[in-house]
């Protein structure tokens, strides 16, 4: 097993959260409640990048701020209609999900 760093975002409808980062061409990995009713706790996924979605009030804030490297930003800017800028580093967006979190995405020009 390789060693990696899974951030939990906070969210207060795992399915519309779901849809939203399947946008972002993440995809449900698999979902644990612990009884039916109960808060969801979700894995999404693409390629090698993980994220946990929680319902569950104590896991997480919201206006957490994850950033995300990709080999094609603009592809995502497309998507969600909005306009790469150019940092020093990389071309970026930034959006926020449903629940307020930030996500800044960027294609590093370096």
């Amino acid at each position: 097993m390789h060693e990696e760093v899974v951030p939990i975002l906070r969210v207060e409808d795992v399915a519309a959260a779901v849809a939203w980062y399947e946008r972002l061409g993440f995809t449900r990995q698999w979902e644990h409640r612990f009884a039916p009713g109960l808060p969801a706790f979700v894995e999404v996924a693409r390629g090698g990048v993980r994220l946990f979605l929680s319902e569950h009030e104590g896991d997480a804030r919201p206006d957490t701020l994850v950033y995300l490297r990709v080999r094609d930003v603009e592809a995502i800017a497309a998507e969600f209609g909005v306009a790469a800028e150019e940092a020093p580093w990389a071309r970026e967006i930034e959006l926020r999900d449903p629940d307020g979190n930030r996500l800044r995405i960027g294609t590093p020009t370096g």
